[in-house]
């Protein structure tokens, strides 16, 4: 692609992600009052490098790119640029950049790290579409946590400047914290959803595999373990009202959970190992 290998347009890409993190600085020094709207074009560019990346790798395998850490890395980032583009087109949520950017910042060099990328020997096997299926659901769930995540760092952040009556959060362009919340709310119902498909077809293909649905694997407890916080999580939200601080803190806790124990649920899956 123009002489550029994908890892080369996602380097690009993640430089993009660290001037707009060094923007996001200026705009938390500011107040968030203003600029809103180059935050989101940086974002976008590198919006537009990291797909041709996705693209470049989905072309050299002719399948869905999500087939080790930093494929897999590189897929949740994007789910969570796009889906900050599209809320982004709101001006008044345009804000939750200066939270995204440092976020897929530090998940672009994590995924730049050369041992998450090791050369394939041929062509990588597939079982077929149901696997990309899977794979998509479940990074597109991520991508829906992360973005909470993202507006979970906005809601402690707007809570700690009221609580200490900072003149910031009078002045500030953010949503005020109820909209965030309910924002939040929203986004983990929409990521539990993609990430029950996704496990749903993950029993399918193992029981077409393998002949059962369940395996003691490694990435299967952890995925159901990753379920099972984020069901609480709207059980408490929806069925016993707990909203607010802590509601908050388990999104951010939960998510910051994913990101720091993925990549090893991983290497110890012998299912994804195969």
């Amino acid at each position: 692609m123009l002489g550029f290998d994908d890892r080369d347009l996602f380097l690009a890409a993640v430089i993009v992600y660290g001037v707009s993190t060094l923007f996001s600085v200026f705009l938390w020094r500011k107040g968030f009052r203003q600029h809103n709207r180059l935050l989101y074009l940086l974002l976008l560019l590198a919006f537009g490098l990291h797909t041709l990346a996705l693209v470049g790798r989905g072309f050299s395998l002719s399948r869905c790119p999500v087939n080790n850490l930093y494929e897999a890395m590189m897929f949740v980032g994007w789910t969570i640029v796009a889906s900050y583009l599209v809320l982004g087109a709101w001006p008044r949520v345009q804000f939750l950049g200066a939270f995204a950017a440092p976020v897929l910042l530090a998940i672009g060099v994590f995924a730049l790290m050369p041992a998450l990328d090791p050369p394939y020997a041929g062509k990588p096997e597939f079982s077929g579409g149901w696997t990309s299926f899977h794979a998509a659901s479940i990074l597109l769930a991520y991508g829906a946590f992360g973005l909470s995540f993202v507006a979970g760092l906005m809601y402690l952040t707007q809570e700690h400047d009221l609580k200490f009556h900072k003149l910031r959060a009078i002045f500030s362009l953010m949503p005020p914290i109820q909209r965030l919340e309910m924002i939040i709310g929203r986004l983990l119902a929409a990521g539990f959803v993609l990430l029950t498909v996704g496990l749903v077809i993950g029993a399918h293909n193992l029981r077409q595999t393998s002949g059962v649905f369940y395996k003691g694997d490694a990435k299967i407890l952890w995925s159901m373990a990753v379920w099972a916080f984020y069901l609480a999580l709207l059980i408490l939200r929806w069925r016993f009202a707990q909203t607010g601080r802590r509601f908050v803190w388990g999104a951010v806790g939960t998510f910051a959970f994913v990101l720091l124990t993925f990549w090893g649920t991983n290497l110890l899956s012998n299912i994804h190992q195969q």
